[in-house]
């Protein structure tokens, strides 16, 4: 059972004190450098100075400008801190002493919440891959071998992770249709969009260590919403043989909100199978809960909602990602990102790519009265979720937004 806080409209809201999320602000009338904070309601407490307040040895970690010291004092220091403040903003003689550190969420800016080591993605939707597979290879099987027997993933671009509300600049490359004689170089005419989850490495690893699947907690801080924008007709020309490049790594958004997964401990579901069996070191046999997580996405376009991905129906869980990334002993570290790839459902309505939602270009979707293929100059995407919460409601998690900027030609 929640205890109920006493933050003015807090209770009941998609952020009482069963999510917590942190982040990294700083008030907008202040010249005072970015520090830690964590949403309640409406509002973000600012934690540093009602730690020094409690004499708390953490207090330094709150006036940091990125989560990452914080994220790197492991899973039974973090526990302990989401007690503490559980119990600052639902024990009624706490609230003098707290609440003249509550700023309303218009008086704040946000930051980008951690600093990114590194930056993997994968592909661990198999409707996404299905349908990406039959648009392309019409006439081969959509899965290629490998794709049912590990989690496919790319290394990205960790310096162009950016905080939600970045403007999102098109971008320029070479293009090539298959009528075409010869490439051609200029901005990109088939921009997307992917809609997916990040997690955040907390505690690092040493070089040949591997994270088993079991150890998932030990090792993952929290969870962002994540927008992998994508130049699909450079990443079309350029792709084989080594996969994206420059078609992806001009900007991917995250949520300047984290959600910590102690607040998703009432989400976790079954995948929706396996077949085959993975192989034992991404088995989850020994793990003690499901792979899957209950998480509904929206898609927003210019105001409308154009798709609703469920993450529940994707086929490998965050754990086995991990597992597979650091198997061959590649170490990770505090601030290291990792995104799910793209969500999407069996339907039409819930897959997370413009791409898919045209099928290949070919099929304009609605947009309210308008019409789209790809992102047009001026278009602004929102990512929403959703999960359900310990208290048996709802959290929000937080939000991925971005607008299109032309091209910077010349």
């Amino acid at each position: 059972m929640t205890a109920t806080t006493w933050v003015p409209g807090a209770a009941g809201s998609t952020h009482d004190v069963d999510h917590l999320p942190w982040g990294v602000f700083t008030r907008t009338d202040s010249d005072d450098a970015p520090r830690v904070g964590v949403r309640i309601g409406d509002f973000v407490l600012d934690l540093a100075p009602v730690a020094a307040a409690d004499v708390r040895p953490e207090t330094q970690l709150f006036e940091a400008a990125t989560l990452n010291p914080l994220m790197a004092q492991g899973r039974a220091v973090n526990a302990e801190l989401r007690q503490w403040i559980t119990d600052l903003l639902t024990v009624p003689s706490e609230r003098g002493d707290v609440e003249p550190h509550l700023v309303p969420l218009d008086e704040v800016t946000m930051h980008m919440p951690v600093e990114v080591g590194d930056y993997v993605d994968f592909y661990a939707s198999e409707h996404h891959a299905s349908n990406v597979g039959t648009i392309f290879r019409p006439d081969q099987e959509p899965l290629l071998p490998n794709w049912k027997h590990l989690p496919v993933g790319y290394h990205g671009r960790s310096g162009t992770v950016v905080p939600s509300g970045t403007e999102i600049v098109r971008p320029l490359g070479q293009r090539k249709n298959p009528s075409d004689p010869a490439p051609v170089f200029g901005p990109s005419g088939r921009l997307d969009i992917e809609a997916e989850l990040g997690f955040l490495v907390g505690t690092p690893t040493s070089l040949g260590e591997r994270v088993a699947v079991a150890d998932f907690d030990d090792h993952c801080f929290g969870i962002v919403g994540l927008n992998d924008w994508s130049a699909r007709d450079i990443q079309g020309w350029e792709y084989v043989p080594l996969g994206p490049f420059l078609g992806k790594s001009f900007a991917t958004s995250i949520s300047t909100w984290v959600t910590p997964l102690a607040a998703l401990d009432a989400a976790w579901v079954d995948l929706p199978g396996q077949d085959p069996e993975p192989l034992p070191y991404l088995s989850l046999e020994d793990s003690d809960r499901p792979g899957g997580l209950d998480i509904a996405v929206e898609v927003v376009l210019n105001g409308h909602v154009v798709s609703r991905p469920p993450y529940s129906s994707m086929y490998w869980s965050p754990a086995q990602m991990l597992a597979h990334m650091t198997v061959n002993g590649a170490s990770v570290r505090t601030g290291d990102l990792w995104a799910s790839g793209t969500v999407s459902g069996p339907v039409r309505e819930e897959r997370g790519s413009f791409l898919e939602l045209s099928w290949g270009w070919r099929e304009a979707f609605p947009v309210g009265d308008d019409e789209r293929i790809a992102l047009e100059d001026g278009d602004e995407v929102v990512l929403r979720y959703t999960a359900p919460s310990v208290s048996g409601g709802r959290i929000a998690l937080g939000e991925v937004s971005g607008r299109v900027l032309p091209a910077r030609i010349g």
